[in-house]
């Protein structure tokens, strides 16, 4: 079954506050057994535009990745992201097993 996959490109404007919803988001995280493969570090953008932040979180699925994000817990912490980033997010299916 393929994996599922949140790619996330982020603009942060108050780094004390993103650090709120950081830790918040562990808890659902560890539940839906997220494990980060991008979060930040440095990049050369070399077409088009992209944000300050590229985050790539693996799932063992499509459908846990999608869970994960309609999760009463992760939308407590995308509460506290909301009013500090601006972002651009998706959520893929993985290609082949």
């Amino acid at each position: 079954m393929p994996k599922g996959y949140w790619v996330a490109h982020v603009d942060v404007d108050d780094m004390d506050r993103y650090k709120d919803y950081v830790a918040a988001n562990a808890a659902p995280f560890a539940e839906y057994g997220a494990k980060f493969l991008i979060r930040g570090g440095p990049k050369e953008v070399r077409e088009g535009q992209t944000r300050a932040r590229t985050v790539v979180i693996e799932f063992k699925d499509f459908a846990t990745a999608k869970a994960c994000y309609d999760s009463v817990a992760y939308q407590q912490a995308k509460a506290l992201r909301d009013p500090v980033s601006t972002g651009d997010m998706e959520i893929i299916e993985g290609y082949g097993d």
